[in-house]
């Protein structure tokens, strides 16, 4: 945008008073990594970047570009799927990578404070050494906190445990004109105005830079198995959800997967997934604090599957099939990436119930457009990860069909009473759609008034 003030070596003098000269790259110094997201489906360079450490910093630079109308964006790991953190306007980008220090837990309260840069593989290994969970799951170990929080990161744990919003207890966030401000805190319960600490998760930056955040742990469960569950076809093995969660033997995950993803991951990663001959499986997580609880639980979901047509059950209960499956399940999306050209993805949410519903309409958008269209996701919560993979089209043909696609997809999760995003977020990517839909939820909200 024009009104944008263009960087001048004035800026870049003031940012390296701000954070020092080796923490500030301007021009060609800043590698290609920082031009794009981890799909890479739109890509622009800032002007200059800034790896910060402190609020402090954050909140001088912040209130510079706000007097100086000079664009920022900020970013993690970079491990983004919708084009949030790419500077589209040039400008300043802010990473906050160096901000990664783990400043308290609090065994009493059960919280723990830390700075945006941690990544998600990391916490976990902390709070272990303290008998202690963090539950949100997503797929992604190398996302850092910040990550999570602005885009409300759930992940395969979400049917029992929900997403990071449940465990985000306080926040400390650098605003537009660099005031700084805490959000919430260590308290449990808060009925003290708007709660605007839950407006900032899921942001994506727009509203604020998360520069702390005080989350929420549980008491680490002490046993954990997964059972595979193969199905003759994906309806059938989709049906099978609701019925699970109503057992009241309410899993910590139900993904689902097709046999052309698992293909695709075997190729991947060079190694056999336990069963590959069924078109559609349930994978499942249960855990707690005893074995007979986790077996009486597991025991019940299995016999209802079987008596419901699920083909076989195998217990996950090896470290070399927990290797196998779990390895297999968190390399889809590389995968399938490898197995094409280009590809982009789709991460709607529908009700449960309507999961294999939309599931089959993008195999009837697949025979229609002469598209591959792999899927897989989480059952449990309604979330799909659907992915438009380009092959051997060209380019402008993949760019036709892919936007067709993509109106058909958005238009049907509207249809089903569904939104555009279940974990990743807008960014640049699914913007133009956000509209349409929030629009339609407010006449649905409106008519349903008018019928009361």
């Amino acid at each position: 945008m024009s009104e944008y003030k263009k960087i001048d070596s004035k800026d870049v003098e003031f940012l390296k008073s701000i954070v020092g000269k080796d923490k500030v790259l301007y021009g060609e110094e800043i590698n290609e990594d920082y031009s794009h997201d981890e799909l890479g489906g739109i890509s622009n360079y800032p002007e200059v970047l800034v790896r910060v450490h402190s609020t402090e910093e954050i909140s001088n630079i912040m209130k510079y570009a706000y007097e100086n109308t000079i664009p920022v964006v900020v970013r993690g790991s970079g491990t983004g799927l919708v084009g949030a953190s790419v500077p589209l306007h040039g400008g300043i980008m802010i990473e906050t990578t160096e901000m990664n220090n783990i400043l308290e837990i609090d065994e009493e309260n059960l919280t723990l404070t830390l700075e945006p840069g941690v990544l998600l593989m990391e916490i976990g290994k902390y709070v272990e050494e303290f008998d202690l969970f963090y539950p949100p799951d997503p797929g992604e170990k190398s996302a850092t906190i910040g990550g999570n929080i602005n885009t409300n990161a759930g992940g395969m744990r979400a049917v029992k445990y929900g997403v990071t919003r449940d465990y985000v207890r306080g926040l400390e966030v650098v605003l537009p004109n660099g005031d700084v401000v805490e959000l919430g805190g260590k308290v449990v319960k808060n009925s003290s105005g708007y709660s605007l600490k839950d407006l900032i998760v899921g942001s994506e930056g727009t509203l604020g830079i998360v520069t702390k955040a005080i989350l929420r742990l549980l008491p680490l469960p002490k046993k954990s198995i997964s059972l595979l569950i193969p199905f003759k076809d994906i309806d059938t093995a989709i049906e099978m959800v609701p019925k699970i969660i109503k057992s009241k033997a309410v899993p910590t995950a139900i993904e689902f997967m097709q046999r052309e993803v698992i293909l695709n991951a075997e190729e991947f990663l060079g190694k056999k997934f336990p069963d590959n001959t069924s078109d559609a499986y349930l994978l499942l997580t249960f855990d707690g604090n005893t074995t007979a609880q986790v077996e009486s639980d597991y025991e019940t979901v299995a016999d209802l599957c079987l008596a419901e047509g699920a083909l076989d059950v195998f217990i996950v209960d090896t470290d070399e099939r927990k290797e196998s499956v779990w390895s297999a399940r968190g390399a889809f999306l590389e995968a399938i990436k490898a197995s094409t050209s280009d590809m982009d993805e789709c991460d709607v949410v529908v009700p449960r119930n309507q999961v294999a519903t939309f599931i089959k309409y993008t195999k009837e958008l697949e025979k229609q457009f002469n598209i591959r269209i792999p899927s897989f996701g989480h059952a449990g919560d309604g979330n799909l990860h659907v992915y438009i993979c380009k092959d051997g089209l060209s380019d402008e043909e993949w760019e036709k069909k892919l936007n067709e696609v993509f109106d058909c997809m958005y238009k049907k999760s509207e249809q089903l009473r569904g939104l555009v995003s279940g974990e990743h977020g807008i960014g640049y990517a699914k913007r133009v759609y956000v509209p349409s839909i929030w629009w339609q939820l407010y006449v649905n909200h409106e008519r349903n008034k008018t019928d009361l």
